[in-house]
């Protein structure tokens, strides 16, 4: 039995050592892609897609879809998530007033039914026809094509809000877009602190949840929500 006991204690040592030595690695370096020269894309106009909210447990997913008009403001466009609040607020102002802007938003009933890729693809089509116009080449941030877009060529951009402006312009108006949305969903439910991570799964949030249980606008098919679902 003592010796079971040692063998045991000696192999839980064993994994802590393993750990430790995984967690002293330094992380991987992202790899940013090269920018791409989105203007040759054709047929005209180009249409630059993005979504947000993907990866939280509460509130609808946004995208925005922004064609642009001139060059104005291409050179400071970059991924929403790199800028900060203020400065976001400030470029969603400038792109809504001189590029041509359309949002479209998935709910929380239709992530729950079709799952969150398909909805924050079908948040993206709404976007695009919010535009209004019925045809062009639209690019898509990631690698997954928006189905049943007719009459639209489509190109798949990994990391597209670092490399085209018209991705970039989108990120940020649907980030913006929704963070509003969330800052008002925080009124209606004080009790989560919306207002503050957006509905993402942070250490308060997760609290929250297990506290209060989850509310009418937590995705009931995300791990995370279900599991407090009374």
């Amino acid at each position: 039995m003592a010796a079971s006991k040692t063998s045991k204690v000696s192999s839980a040592k064993k994994k802590l050592t393993v750990k430790k030595a995984a967690a002293k690695k330094p992380a991987k370096k992202k790899v940013v892609l090269p920018k791409v020269n989105w203007r040759e894309f054709s047929p005209h106009p180009i249409i630059g897609v993005d979504e947000v909210g993907r990866g939280c447990l509460a509130g609808p997913v946004f995208a925005a879809a922004v064609i642009m008009k001139s060059d104005e403001l291409s050179d400071v466009l970059t991924d929403s998530k790199l800028l900060s609040e203020e400065r976001r607020e400030e470029l969603a102002e400038q792109i809504s007033i001189k590029h041509h802007v359309g949002i479209g938003s998935a709910s929380v009933e239709e992530i729950d039914e079709l799952n969150i890729l398909q909805a924050s693809l079908l948040a993206m089509k709404r976007a695009i026809e919010a535009l209004g116009v019925k045809s062009g080449h639209v690019l898509v941030d990631g690698n997954q094509k928006i189905p049943n877009l007719v009459g639209f060529e489509q190109t798949t951009l990994v990391q597209g809000d670092l490399r085209a402006a018209p991705i970039s312009a989108a990120s940020i108006i649907a980030k913006v877009t929704r963070d509003r949305l969330m800052a008002e969903l925080a009124v209606q439910y004080p009790q989560y602190g919306f207002e503050a991570h957006k509905g993402y799964s942070t250490a308060i949030h997760m609290e929250s949840i297990v506290t209060h249980g989850p509310c009418v606008v937590h995705r009931k098919s995300f791990a995370g929500v279900k599991e407090y679902i009374k």
